[in-house]
């Protein structure tokens, strides 16, 4: 069974002659343990599919089935229950909060879970230690490296222990050796059975991913299976 199918997925926004269409037609199957990469220019619907896939958005037509099932079909506060304990993301912009420390914000997604609380210290330093930051769960996380922030993002999506990472351009606002680590957190996360649905628009990020979707104008306009695939250490090279 997939985790993820879609079935002409469709995307518009106003009305008239305002109107504009950022999805058209999107079929799509996502299989648990997958590694995908989603790729395409600026306004190519990259990141609005991104957040249909993550409940973080409706599309306006179409089909949407998440393990197995139509997402009309779930309550709200089921949508929002996936989004919290299954689904953990990744942005480019880090979104860490100020004036806290690395470990309270690696916390943040467990208020909203049913996690109890006796048990989220212990889950945030394991979260943490995973990313590689045992040594600065406790400094500001305003002084950190970008490097050190998307880890702090990474293990943030990772503290309810999801069965999904989307992550979106992780690497966009990273040198090449913070890149590099990202990319190597992320293979590891495969590796260990997480699904990952990367964004991007740099070839030599997707090519980690076994599949990659090309988008184009709101469709997709190629589809390739990684034969080859790059491991973080033989890029980001400058």
């Amino acid at each position: 069974m997939s985790l993820i199918e879609i079935k002409k997925i469709s995307k518009t926004y106003g009305q008239g002659d305002a109107k504009t269409t950022a999805l058209k037609d999107i079929d799509l199957e996502i299989k648990e343990g997958e590694f995908l990469a989603i790729m395409g220019p600026s306004g190519s619907g990259k990141s609005t599919l991104l957040h249909i896939l993550g409940f973080l958005d409706k599309s306006t037509t179409g089909n949407y089935l998440f393990e197995g099932k139509k997402i009309e079909d779930y309550t709200e506060e089921e949508k929002a229950q996936i989004r919290n304990e299954k689904i953990g993301f990744v942005f480019q912009a880090f979104n860490l909060l100020p004036k806290t420390n690395v470990l309270e914000n690696i916390k943040l997604p467990l208020f909203y879970s049913n996690t109890p609380e006796k048990e989220w210290h212990n889950l945030a330093i394991r979260a943490g230690k995973s990313v590689g930051l045992e040594h600065r769960l406790f400094h500001d996380s305003t002084i950190l490296s970008g490097g050190e922030k998307q880890r702090v993002a990474i293990a943030r999506a990772l503290v309810t222990n999801p069965k999904i990472i989307f992550a979106d351009e992780p690497t966009g606002n990273l040198d090449s050796k913070s890149g590099q680590a990202v990319m190597e957190i992320l293979e590891k996360l495969n590796a260990d059975g997480k699904t990952i649905i990367l964004i991007t628009h740099e070839t030599y990020t997707a090519e980690h991913a076994e599949r990659i979707i090309r988008l184009k104008d709101g469709q997709i306009e190629e589809e390739e299976v990684v034969k080859n695939r790059l491991k973080a250490k033989d890029t980001f090279i400058k």
